[in-house]
């Protein structure tokens, strides 16, 4: 039975991230943005200089990934710092099985 909730909740999520990552626009702009924060936890501006774009736009992004809980924060305003979330991060496979499906 637990089986079966997870397949579950993998189905569910890699539609999820599929939808945010590759059929909407900016998917590739979160894509970029989970793999900064993949690598260390980081506030906007840290994510806006590290892919070279603007402030404003890490941060619509930012929001999206957050309402759909695949990011979490810590800390208020400027200090505010961005993680994966448990379920992003404990199905990371998932985000390279979408990539490479993509690259083909």
């Amino acid at each position: 039975m637990f089986v079966l909730q997870d397949d579950a909740f993998a189905n569910e999520f890699r539609r999820l991230l599929w939808w945010l990552l590759v059929a909407t626009r900016g998917g590739e702009m979160r894509m970029k943005i989970i793999e900064v924060l993949r690598n260390e936890p980081s506030n906007i501006n840290q994510i806006s200089k590290t892919l070279g774009v603007n402030y404003r736009t890490v941060e619509h992004h930012i929001g999206v990934l957050e309402k759909n809980d695949l990011i979490i924060s810590e800390g208020e305003k400027y200090g505010k710092v961005y993680f994966l979330s448990p379920a992003l991060s404990r199905n990371r496979n998932l985000i390279e099985d979408i990539r490479s499906r993509e690259r083909r």
